[in-house]
């Protein structure tokens, strides 16, 4: 009885259908399926994996080279991975310590309040930023509640606070 069934029922008959489509057929040959050895037709032999690198009939796939190059790209991305999550300071802007500047917990309505607050002492984000010496497109996210995404430090948003005299943070 074929491993994978096509619905024809067990016929008893071992050894006379493909493991792979089902076909019984007189002619079968061993091959290598996406890692399991079994017993294919003749329509199902050109999936043999161990043949697709010495036989190069019809085939997608460019023989020979595919298989080590797509082991080493498999491996640099991996190690870019781990690379990102291991955290590298020393591709970090050097002279700012991140760990140190964190973004603290801010109120629901955060956004709402910079930007009023800012409208209301007649400042544009130009201006404020300028007067900060904050980069506008932090003074921006923190307006847009985009905080947390934009990896605004806790001392904009603390700098934002004293200026405008409005509660950011949730403490």
């Amino acid at each position: 009885m074929p491993k994978y069934s096509t619905g024809s029922g067990g016929s008893g008959g071992d050894g006379d259908s493909c493991e792979l489509c089902g076909r019984s057929t007189g002619s079968l040959r061993r091959a290598n399926v996406a890692g399991a050895e079994l017993l294919v037709c003749e329509s199902c032999a050109p999936h043999d994996d161990s043949r697709k690198g010495t036989s190069s009939a019809g085939g997608s796939e460019p023989s020979g080279d595919s298989g080590p190059s797509r082991q080493k790209r498999a491996a640099q991305r991996q190690a870019r991975m781990y690379d990102q999550a291991k955290g590298d300071a020393t591709r970090w802007e050097e002279g700012t310590d991140y760990e140190s500047d964190r973004l603290p917990y801010l109120v629901a309505d955060y956004s709402d309040r910079a930007a009023t607050a800012r409208q209301e002492a007649g400042l544009t984000t130009e201006e404020l930023a300028a007067e900060l010496e904050l980069e506008e497109s932090d003074l921006l996210a923190v307006e847009q509640g985009r905080a947390t995404r934009a990896g605004v430090g806790g001392s904009v948003v603390r700098a934002l606070e004293e200026r405008l005299d409005v509660e950011l943070v949730d403490e």
